[in-house]
């Protein structure tokens, strides 16, 4: 709280300062606590109701896809929603793993803290690791995103990390210093063989070995994926006619694009009625 201390100015009025002397009661102090950690910890209950939305999938009454629902609904992007879910694991990983003898950890306030730590796909004893290594670096106080991130290179340096993709998953791709994938940022494609530290993905137009840092899982289900799987073989077949007409290239780039686990009524038509124009028979698998 803040109080007013009197000065006289050279027309003897007297002018306020603010001045932070006020106490506050033992009851005052305990409910402030107990408001910045619902400030605070705000972002972790939104995950949390998130993730119940998304796995239990009670947006299916009004929207097809948990992406359109958040868009929708909260004006979330999909990057943005699962940053959200996506920080509440780590969170969660970190109430566990952290050490809490001896003295007290500060934990996370806001998602952004641990945007690079849910991104790099560590074990959840190394997340809290890397967490206690930012906090120290800090000067034990909450550490900024960059802080994090600077630990998580580190270690990624020094600990193999294993590869998290598997086969058949469906991700979209960062281009970030490859000249190979120039023009294929957002291209989609299927995960068709798994290395070390890097992966091949199969989209409309190719096949691209890229490392991991270069791909994101778009996380679909599994009956998503195998929509996906089979959308790009169709989408592949097409770009084999070698006489195709040019604008059935605008077809496949924008489907190409669209990493969605459907086709809208038109989309649908489109494409089979470019497939019978090429006599390209498909036939749904099961």
């Amino acid at each position: 709280m803040y109080t007013e201390t009197g000065t006289h100015g050279s027309n003897g009025e007297v002018r306020g300062i603010i001045s932070p002397i006020d106490s506050t009661t033992e009851e005052e102090q305990s409910l402030r606590l107990q408001l910045e950690r619902q400030v605070e910890r705000a972002f972790l209950s939104a995950g949390q109701a998130l993730m119940e939305l998304r796995d239990r999938r009670l947006y299916r009454s009004t929207h097809r896809t948990f992406e359109e629902y958040c868009r929708d609904r909260f004006g979330y992007s999909r990057d943005a929603a699962y940053l959200k879910i996506s920080a509440t694991v780590v969170y969660e990983n970190l109430q566990k793993f952290l050490p809490t003898i001896g003295r007290q950890i500060p934990m996370p306030t806001n998602e952004r803290q641990l945007r690079f730590l849910a991104k790099a796909e560590l074990e959840p004893a190394v997340q809290a690791d890397v967490w206690q290594q930012a906090v120290e670096q800090a000067g034990n106080k909450i550490p900024s995103g960059r802080i994090v991130k600077d630990v998580v290179d580190r270690i990624r340096e020094r600990t193999k990390v294993p590869n998290p993709y598997h086969i058949g998953e469906i991700c979209i791709l960062l281009p970030k210093d490859n000249p190979d994938l120039r023009g294929k940022a957002g291209y989609w494609g299927v995960v068709s063989h798994v290395g070390e530290y890097s992966c091949t993905l199969q989209t409309w137009d190719g096949d691209y070995t890229v490392k991991i840092e270069q791909m994101k899982s778009l996380k679909l289900l599994d009956e998503d994926c195998q929509f996906m799987q089979q959308l790009c073989v169709r989408l592949r077949q097409l770009h084999q006619v070698a006489s195709r007409d040019s604008s059935v290239d605008w077809l496949l780039q924008g489907l190409g694009k669209q990493a969605k686990p459907y086709l809208s009524s038109l989309q649908a038509k489109l494409l089979a009625t470019v497939e019978r124009e090429y006599k390209i028979e498909w036939r749904q698998q099961k």
